[in-house]
């Protein structure tokens, strides 16, 4: 396997482990970030050894979304502000892509918090597992954002209309046992005893029948996301038009500034 600066890749027999590696910070998305994990979960894809797939967190959080700290490697659009839709259609948009079309099981392993786009990428995968002690966060809204990676289908799809509008628009945190309870994911597992059954799980998956695997993939993504191209192009146009309101810079001001965000809705 390829090596990348903030992806690690490992192999145990017909598994493939994806690590992302920016424990410094929680795992944040920045432009090399999204880059290695493109290239990576392509790899991983056509490497017809590879029988399944999981993507965890190095240290203590799976992914707490995009680096808001490091933007200086994105470009700017000609209002001068951040080019998300750029950002999302090139390179984050293949990774959710790639990991929901990849003709092989992929499993998430929580081990840690899930926020925005990090959620995003854990509900992309076909079963998600976490540590009780984790927690998934759609915080978008508090920094004047709307949900993007394919949040806004994921979400609905796995815990309905009424669920995903609560944790869109309050941007509260979901408890791991909660998140199973709620359908959002499929496992809580106690701390100590995560690795170990995150490792017979995906072990089983590569033991198993690897085309009824990608069969059943092709089905549901037939039934339930047959309009993620769409939906992942419209969350690209909309996130545009927030990261060019007020609203946005106000929420990244109060984020790196550590202090309530003072909204004025423009």
């Amino acid at each position: 396997m390829s090596e990348f600066a903030t992806i690690n890749v490992h192999r145990r027999g017909g598994a493939a482990t994806i690590e992302l590696s920016r424990p410094e910070s929680m795992n944040a998305w920045n432009k090399q970030f999204g880059l290695d994990l493109r290239a990576a979960v392509e790899q991983v894809a056509q490497d017809d050894s590879v029988r399944a797939v999981c993507i965890t967190g190095a240290g203590r959080g799976f992914s707490s979304g995009a680096d808001l700290k490091d933007l200086s490697g994105e470009e700017l659009s000609a209002q001068g502000r951040p080019d998300v839709q750029k950002a999302l259609t090139e390179r984050y948009h293949p990774i959710i892509t790639g990991v929901r079309t990849m003709p092989k099981p992929v499993v998430a392993a929580v081990n840690g918090p899930a926020v925005g786009i990090g959620l995003s990428l854990a509900l992309a995968a076909d079963l998600v597992v976490a540590k009780e002690s984790a927690y998934f966060l759609l915080a978008f809204v508090n920094i004047g954002l709307a949900p993007d990676g394919g949040s806004s289908l994921f979400v609905p799809e796995r815990v309905g209309f009424t669920r995903a509008a609560e944790m869109a628009m309050l941007g509260e945190r979901v408890g791991a046992r909660q998140a199973a309870e709620w359908g959002l994911i499929n496992r809580a597992v106690a701390d100590d005893a995560f690795d170990a059954e995150v490792e017979a799980l995906v072990d089983r998956l590569a033991a198993g029948a690897t085309a009824a695997h990608a069969a059943i993939k092709r089905q549901l993504n037939a039934w339930l996301f047959a309009r993620m191209e769409g939906q992942l192009e419209l969350e690209a146009g909309i996130q545009q038009e927030m990261a060019h309101s007020d609203d946005f810079m106000e929420g990244v001001s109060a984020f790196l500034q550590k202090r309530p965000a003072e909204f004025q809705g423009r």
